[in-house]
């Protein structure tokens, strides 16, 4: 009997590294299963429903939220994209654990329609390094920047609605801290004492002295 999977959600400020940590992550654990979104965007040439997204219509979509299938979502330009509730509830009870790579907003909403996951919270070294990533490219307005940067800040006061954080000062120290999140949270009583004590009943006539 295996037990049921764990959800865990990273988040953090815009050019934190998230998607970095995220695919190290996965190079090191590669039992995780990655959420995979719903979206009704045009499938691209080479994309496959239910690999790299769920497909849907706009109109599919919009009774999704009605029916409280969606862990949460967002509209970016013309399109929506939104995390599948029945996905995540499917792969957790067959032991998987599942990791959710996501936006703060995103993050806030999930805590609230999924309490019972695990939420770590990337954190930059310092904003000075944050704002050092974020400007890095050279390719966005200044005002475009500032707002990023604002927006960055307000964020990383958010870090208090989530179970742990982790500073990414380096790539693999990080990733390292997360392995150990999700360790720990394998090992917690509240997870692991139902099993045990229902199997010391079972295991009853192995007490007993002959």
């Amino acid at each position: 009997m295996h037990n049921r999977g764990i959800l865990f959600v990273l988040s953090g400020p815009s050019g934190v590294g998230k998607g970095t940590v995220r695919k190290r992550l996965f190079e090191k654990r590669p039992n995780l299963k990655y959420s995979i979104s719903v979206t009704t965007r045009q499938k691209r040439r080479g994309e496959k429903d239910g690999v790299d997204y769920f497909y849907k219509t706009k109109a599919e979509f919009e009774q999704l939220i009605e029916q409280n299938e969606l862990l949460e979502y967002a509209q970016y330009v013309d399109n929506y994209y939104g995390t599948p509730r029945q996905y995540v509830e499917k792969m957790l009870d067959k032991g998987y654990d599942v990791f959710l790579e996501i936006e703060v907003q995103g993050a806030l909403q999930v805590k609230e329609s999924f309490s019972e996951g695990v939420f770590i919270f990337l954190y930059p070294p310092s904003f000075a390094d944050l704002k050092r990533r974020i400007t890095k490219r050279g390719t966005e307005t200044e005002e475009l920047v500032k707002y990023r940067l604002d927006k960055a800040a307000k964020e990383m006061t958010m870090m208090n609605y989530y179970d742990y954080v982790v500073i990414n000062d380096r790539v693999d120290k990080a990733v390292e801290n997360i392995q150990a999140i999700i360790q720990s949270e394998h090992c917690r009583r509240e997870r692991v004492a139902d099993h045990l004590l229902k199997k010391l009943e079972s295991d009853k006539h192995v007490r007993t002295i002959n």
